[in-house]
């Protein structure tokens, strides 16, 4: 396990947690707004989340060539994840676009030249 030092062991896994918690705030939000688009997002979120396991798991075990294929299970995940959050963010922001709101919209005062 000394593949890292114990800072970045720190920043990694704390950056899994981070995602873990952020997958399930906007899950909760989906809940309470009613707004299935934003459960798709944190579904969105888990290839990301399946990177980031497998390089803490290979770097847990010293860079083992035998655990070589994580490095390629992990790019694969973020490219993979990269996609889908994509679609997710596409898909919300069409929702968005479809619903009209008279708040959106932005009253500019017209300009009048006193004589």
């Amino acid at each position: 396990m000394h593949a890292l030092s114990i800072p970045t062991w720190i920043i990694h896994i704390s950056s899994v947690i981070e995602w873990i918690a952020a997958i399930w705030l906007i899950w909760i939000y989906g809940e309470l707004t009613g707004n299935r688009r934003w459960w798709g997002l944190s579904l969105a979120m888990l290839p990301a989340l399946v990177s980031a396991m497998c390089a803490c798991t290979w770097h847990y075990f010293d860079n083992a060539e035998s655990l070589e294929w994580l490095v390629t299970l992990q790019a694969t995940m973020t490219l993979v994840g990269n996609f889908t959050l994509w679609a997710a963010a596409v898909w919300i922001w069409r929702s968005t676009k479809s619903v009209k709101n008279p708040t959106d919209t932005i009253a500019v005062p017209s300009i009048k030249s006193e004589p």
